[in-house]
């Protein structure tokens, strides 16, 4: 069963390179204020999940640089553990105002992304 994950795992991430999915271009000023607006985010995921590659599709799409976090290390375990709750990926690790919120689910997490930063109208 692991050695099928594996393969499954490469074929996904395989994938996922060939068929990238276009970064988005903003001016200077509106990735200035993205990336400022996401270092409070990290997101926790396994290299080769697909639901967390979805995720990672839609960051790329939305040019925005997230920290990403290899749950399988034992420390980053713990933490997702100990601190989010449970051991599940994707999560995405929310602080705002000294508040610190655990969101799982692809769907969910791609929901904020979207919702938090849509482009402005006038972009």
């Amino acid at each position: 069963m692991r050695a099928l994950r594996w393969v499954i795992g490469r074929g996904i991430l395989g994938l996922n390179a060939v068929f990238a999915p276009k970064k988005a271009q903003h001016s200077t000023e509106r990735q200035a204020w993205l990336d400022q607006q996401t270092l409070s985010l990290a997101l926790y995921e396994y290299e080769a999940c697909p639901f967390c590659v979805k995720v990672r599709r839609t960051m790329r799409r939305q040019g925005l640089n997230i920290k990403t976090i290899n749950a399988k290390q034992a420390e980053h375990k713990t933490a997702l553990a100990e601190q989010g709750g449970k051991v599940q990926v994707p999560c995405l690790r929310i602080e705002e105002n000294q508040q610190v919120q655990w969101l799982y689910e692809s769907k969910s997490i791609i929901q904020y992304l979207e919702q938090r930063f849509a482009a402005p109208v006038n972009a």
